[in-house]
């Protein structure tokens, strides 16, 4: 009984160890390795009384019942595909197009184009700061402005061919830090890093600014397009336009964001004059029609004797006061017709009173002189021809009720948001007809 178990036993062994030896084989010795799923049809001839007859039989590969759904499927999706990409290819060409232009603001006036007219972002917010940047999108253009001391020439992170140049040319001082900037412009057009340019100019006041001609395309130079302060007789809006010249950013003038207050509160006062008087000049005519009339004392009036290139934390925050707390701004002329009060009396709904006449010098030979750009605008001021008329004027602004001056000073407040939009679309406009035509 043992012995016939233990045959049964070593039976058993026998055929584990020929059944591991034969996995084994196919294991690592049969090479014949099916890769894939199909099946071949082969057709043969079956002789019939009718004829041959084509009949398929399976050979030795796998037949796949779901071949021929597959292959539609995979087609199917192949053309899904297509068509997606035909459909985001129409998205893409109808979608508008946008274009990227760099603002280098190295002049004053360039926070006036970005924070007052373009109303574009600062960081940081500190006036104080060596390098100050921004970014903003405009109808078509994407536009990112620098500026600050820190902003050097080779040093601005230039992503676009396409720049605008903001420069101040009051001074020779002045000028000769602008010809340094063109001139380091023309070296990056001569490598191609930059293709296109415009600047905007603070021109003399006296409109005499032939230094730059030679800069202008159109006398061989590489400027596409100049936007001029004051009331040049360049200007011609096809390549030179002019520009406002804004409110005293140098003097950190800040953005005043209008409210009902500033528009319904009553104004103690009917006028104000705060600046430098210079001996005979209409300034110091104004003052002493004020002082003889005795209407100086409804008026907030504080003249100097110097001009003083910035402002102190004090003297800013009366002179603001002051444009709050007025029905009327009084604007004489200076070395030009247009000045910075004119501009900082909107921005408070105080009407300025401007000097209507014209200054000596170039400015004087351009059609429609003085404030050509803001009397094309309509703008809503009081215009004298002489200081005399103002004892007339002040005497009816005291017949005026509240309501009046009220709807006054709101339409004032209406006209110079809607005249710098009109610069903004201006600005944007003009880009990008010059630019990007053809683009």
């Amino acid at each position: 009984m043992k012995k016939h178990h233990r045959k049964i036993f070593i039976l058993i062994v026998f055929v584990y160890v020929v059944f591991s030896l034969y996995a084994a084989y196919n294991v690592f010795f049969n090479t014949k390795v099916i890769t894939r799923v199909h099946r071949v049809v082969k057709k043969i001839t079956v002789a019939t009384s009718g004829g041959g007859v084509v009949a398929p039989y399976i050979g030795d590969d796998v037949w796949n019942p779901w071949e021929d759904e597959q292959a539609n499927a995979l087609s199917a999706l192949h053309k899904q595909r297509d068509a997606f990409r035909q459909y985001q290819e129409r998205i893409d060409k109808n979608r508008p197009k946008r274009y990227k232009v760099q603002i280098w603001g190295k002049a004053a006036i360039g926070l006036y184009l970005w924070e007052h007219i373009l109303e574009g972002p600062l960081n940081p917010t500190d006036i104080q700061a060596q390098w100050r940047e921004g970014e903003i999108q405009v109808g078509k253009i994407d536009f990112s402005f620098y500026t600050g001391p820190a902003v050097i020439q080779g040093h601005v992170p230039l992503d676009t061919d396409s720049v605008v140049l903001v420069l101040n040319g009051r001074e020779q001082q002045k000028i000769s830090y602008a010809t340094r900037w063109l001139q380091h412009v023309q070296t990056l057009m001569q490598f191609h890093a930059v293709n296109r340019v415009a600047v905007v100019l603070l021109g003399s006041e006296r409109c005499t600014n032939d230094w730059i001609s030679p800069y202008l395309r159109r006398h061989g130079g590489f400027v596409d397009l100049l936007f001029l302060v004051y009331d040049s007789p360049w200007v011609n809006d096809k390549d030179v336009f002019q520009w406002p010249l804004g409110v005293a950013t140098y003097r950190q003038f800040p953005v005043v964001m209008p409210n009902s207050h500033m528009v319904s509160s009553a104004r103690p006062f009917l006028c104000n004059f705060l600046g430098t008087v210079y001996k005979n000049s209409s300034r110091e005519t104004l003052m002493g029609i004020l002082k003889q009339t005795g209407l100086d004392k409804e008026c907030i009036t504080t003249g100097r004797e110097k001009w003083l290139p910035q402002e102190t934390v004090e003297s800013l925050r009366q002179y603001q006061t002051a444009l709050a707390q007025s029905e009327l701004t009084l604007c004489p002329v200076g070395i030009n017709t247009e000045c910075y009060r004119i501009y900082e009396a909107c921005a408070y709904g105080s009407v300025p009173v401007v000097e209507d006449m014209l200054t000596p010098g170039g400015c004087s030979a351009a059609r429609s002189s003085p404030l050509r750009l803001l009397k094309a605008a309509g703008a809503p001021f009081i215009f004298l021809k002489d200081w005399k008329e103002l004892p007339g004027l002040l005497e009816k602004e005291k017949m005026m009720s509240h309501e009046e001056r009220t709807e006054r000073r709101r339409r004032l407040l209406e006209w110079y948001s809607s005249f710098r939009q009109q610069m903004k679309d201006r600005f944007t406009e003009v880009l990008e007809e010059t630019f990007f035509k053809n683009s």
